[in-house]
């Protein structure tokens, strides 16, 4: 007859599972508070366009040097500060994936799945 509680080969240590997923937890606030105050820059054309983001995936900064800003060509300046915030985004999204992966052992630091916390 299969023994009762607990679950195969952890030897029935829920206590010691428990205490895991709390610490767990609270690495993974401490890196989430972390990474929403850093800021994260990337630049486009040259580094004339620059957009600065939080860790928030909120645009907290864009600067434009005036060489850039042709009232001729507008749709090029959009497309350099469309560029330079997704390049931005794209660095924070990295950087926050890597640090939740070395917390979880990329069971589920990033977008979807892993632990519901």
């Amino acid at each position: 007859m299969a023994k009762r509680g607990g679950f195969p080969g952890m030897g029935g240590n829920m206590n010691n599972l428990m205490k895991q997923a709390q610490k767990m937890h609270k690495q993974m606030e401490e890196t989430t508070k972390e990474l929403e105050e850093t800021t994260y820059e990337a630049t486009a054309g040259g580094g004339v366009v620059k957009v600065v983001v939080s860790g928030k995936k909120e645009v907290v900064g864009v600067s434009l040097d005036e060489e850039v800003v042709d009232p001729d060509d507008i749709e090029m300046l959009e497309d350099l500060i469309v560029a330079a915030t997704n390049e931005a985004l794209r660095k924070m999204e990295e950087d926050s994936q890597s640090k939740m992966g070395k917390i979880t052992g990329g069971l589920g630091g990033g977008l979807g799945g892993g632990f519901p916390f």
